[in-house]
């Protein structure tokens, strides 16, 4: 299938590993040049010249701390006018409710909702000045059903998405589509993590953390960030006019839900 978006130019958030690595592999698969953000320089380097060498596209890269001021003027500077927007940030630590200050929450804040409506309030005027633009928010599963122990993240993520409900169904007429992408667990640094606080609290090793998490899954496994970056691909191309403001799980199945 041809996405129809080869030639446009996409911002991609912490994308030198995990699941922004793999939504700027994709999209550079179909022919779109980069700008691709992470706050560590060195293996952003390396992600974007791998991505450069397989596939020829315009790549720039910005190691910058997204979520100051200082670091979206620099990322947004050189963004230009992107037609399409990846956002994306590592989840903050898990915890119980009782753990958790203000500055907790407004660090959660900053990094898993209000920078990404930074993000779009500087890029998509000009979206919609053009009449085309795609906004992908790469959020979590637990906005569809909240994980006990990311409960800084289920309330910041959310956020996110109640800001994305409303916006996108104001932007689409001028051809603008936002939407977000629900991540389960993927085999990423973030399960790696994850998986790894699992060991310490119940004193079992790194594949039996494993095997136990994938047996809560339908699908019997973690998802690809290679899965994942071909379905942010498609959320951004021109057959995804006609979703508007949705919430799409790749989740294995993880979220038991009808509806």
């Amino acid at each position: 299938m041809d996405m129809g978006i080869k030639g446009k130019k996409a911002l991609v958030c912490a994308s030198s590993k995990g699941l922004g690595f793999g939504c700027a592999q994709a999209l550079a698969r179909e022919g779109v040049d980069l700008v691709m953000n992470a706050r560590t320089e060195g293996p952003l380097l390396e992600a974007a010249e791998k991505i450069r060498t397989e596939t020829g596209v315009d790549v720039v890269t910005v190691a910058t701390d997204v979520t100051t001021e200082q670091g979206r003027a620099k990322l947004l500077a050189a963004a230009g006018q992107a037609d399409i927007l990846v956002t994306n940030a590592g989840g903050p630590p898990p915890g119980m409710w009782s753990d958790w200050s203000r500055e907790d929450f407004i660090a959660a804040f900053d990094a898993n909702m209000l920078t990404p409506i930074a993000l779009m309030q500087a890029l998509m005027p000009g979206m919609a000045e053009r009449g085309w633009g795609r906004v992908v928010n790469i959020t979590s599963q637990s906005v569809k059903a909240p994980i006990p122990v990311l409960g800084l993240s289920n309330t910041a993520r959310t956020g996110l998405t109640g800001f994305v409900a409303g916006t996108a169904r104001q932007v689409a007429a001028q051809g603008v589509i936002i939407n977000n992408l629900l991540p389960g667990i993927h085999d990423t640094d973030r399960a790696i993590a994850l998986d790894t606080g699992v060991t310490q609290a119940q004193g079992i090793t790194m594949d039996e953390a494993r095997a136990q998490r994938s047996a809560a899954i339908p699908a019997g496994r973690y998802g690809t960030r290679e899965e994942f970056g071909a379905t942010c691909a498609f959320l951004c191309s021109q057959h995804a006019g006609f979703m508007v403001g949705q919430n799409v799980l790749l989740d294995g199945g993880g979220v038991n839900a009808t509806i």
